[in-house]
């Protein structure tokens, strides 16, 4: 057996056995990267370790640690307020706006099952009290998570452009940020439209009656089921919604880092945790526990995922299954095929796992010149991040855990499956129609 196949074999593994085992991925993925590479293919230990990246690393723990300082001083609950009252009452864009905030937190870069933790229980907490249906609702809160979760300074994001780069091609980020807000914001309409969104449009609450359930909800959900281990973490309760001096320092510092990384090129890892530590130092006893919220759990999948998709490559796999898919004779038969594996597995395993691991596999394809380098990364992105509807993957499974209660669990759950069953079917057929197909 060649070392591919053990190195392919092994990754399979790694997915069951993350997926069966209440174990994270990112400890599974050392084992099978010491197992594959110091004994299948004679690396030493510091060969095998080099697969790091210490730049995604940081950024990972500079994004969530200006998050969670976000959440503790109440920045977070001020903009899910302030979007509300924006509405004026119109109890039809209360979905829109627990999609828009879900999406604006993962871009500024909230885990998205952090983001779906915090505003999962405040919209489902709406949808019951106003009737809406609770698995639109639910699925906005997925689907806007989802559709911020690749902004250039994002944990998405900075994975799939990180990888992107690693393999010899850049200039994708907006192409794939924008691809993915589209297409979940089009599913969310598709949504909205067969749920009863057409029959909210003539509603209508008091903007002050909302804003005060909302302090309810939160407190409420700083109660909620979360998963844990998965970058999520319990909502912080602040004594007001009005502006304070931490508000405006927060989102001061959030659009200073987005500034001089994006217009100035500066390292995004290096700016974010700079600007945390700023906050914390500003005050100092509020956030001293900030830094245990960091998303723990997510820097390890990825370091570990990342060291194994270095083993991964020198294995010779990626280029394997690429010239595998290449070979099928037409390059964007190749690309849907890679599309339905990054939809299906991720709809029972991480995405975040998953893309350093599956976009590598593209680049044959790729260099064939037969699909563009934008189209095929944003296309597995999207395909691999769709499926997180699913009751399987955190995000499902937290508005499962969340649910209102004039639904069944049982219900609900059906609900949520059946609509993930359509979305992994369906969903990569779509997004490679739109991304992949018009371009080969």
């Amino acid at each position: 057996m060649g070392p591919e196949w053990i190195a392919i074999i092994a990754l399979v593994a790694l997915f069951v056995a993350g997926t069966v085992l209440p174990i994270n991925m990112g400890a599974l993925a050392y084992v099978a990267a010491w197992f594959v590479g110091v004994f299948a293919l004679n690396m030493d230990d510091k060969e095998v370790l080099g697969g790091i990246s210490a730049d995604l690393v940081l950024t990972l723990i500079g994004v969530t640690y200006l998050f969670s300082i976000a959440k503790n001083n109440g920045t977070v609950d001020l903009i899910v307020s302030q979007a509300i009252k924006a509405v004026g009452g119109r109890v039809a864009l209360i979905p829109w706006v627990m999609f828009a905030v879900t999406a604006v937190l993962t871009a500024i870069g909230a885990a998205s099952p952090a983001a779906c933790a915090i505003i999962g229980p405040v919209a489902l907490g709406f949808a019951r009290r106003y009737k809406i249906n609770p698995l639109m609702m639910g699925m906005f809160v997925v689907h806007g998570a989802q559709g911020g979760g690749f902004s250039p300074i994002s944990i998405y994001g900075t994975i799939t452009n990180s990888v992107m780069a690693d393999v010899g091609y850049e200039g994708t980020e907006m192409a794939v940020f924008v691809s993915s807000l589209v297409i979940n914001t089009v599913m969310a309409v598709i949504l909205f439209l067969a749920l009863g969104g057409r029959q909210l449009m003539s509603e209508r609450v008091d903007p002050a009656d909302a804003s005060g359930h909302l302090v309810e909800d939160l407190h409420t959900g700083g109660r909620s089921v979360v998963a844990s281990g998965q970058g999520a973490s319990v909502p912080t309760i602040t004594r007001g919604l009005g502006v304070r001096r931490d508000h405006v320092l927060t989102l001061t510092a959030f659009a200073a880092v987005a500034v001089t990384a994006l217009a100035f090129d500066m390292n995004i890892g290096f700016v974010s945790i700079t600007a945390a530590v700023a906050l914390a130092m500003l005050s100092p006893k509020q956030h001293k526990d900030a830094v245990r919220q960091i998303a723990w759990p997510t820097v390890l999948l990825v370091a570990g995922v990342s060291t194994y998709a270095t083993v991964f490559t020198e294995a010779g796999a990626p280029e394997y299954i690429g010239l595998w898919a290449a070979g099928l004779g037409i390059a964007a038969i190749g690309a849907l095929v890679l599309c339905y594996v990054g939809g299906v597995v991720s709809a029972f395993a991480s995405s975040t796992a998953l893309l350093p691991v599956i976009i590598p596999i593209a680049v044959p394809l790729i260099a064939t010149g037969g699909v563009s380098a934008w189209s095929m990364a944003a296309a597995l992105a999207v395909s691999s991040t769709i499926v997180d509807v699913s009751p399987f993957s955190t995000n499902g499974a937290l508005m499962l855990a969340n649910r209102p209660d004039t639904i069944s669990e049982q219900t609900y759950y059906k609900q949520i499956l059946g609509y993930a069953g359509i979305v992994t079917l369906v969903g990569p057929l779509l997004v490679w129609a739109v991304l992949v197909l018009p371009g080969w």
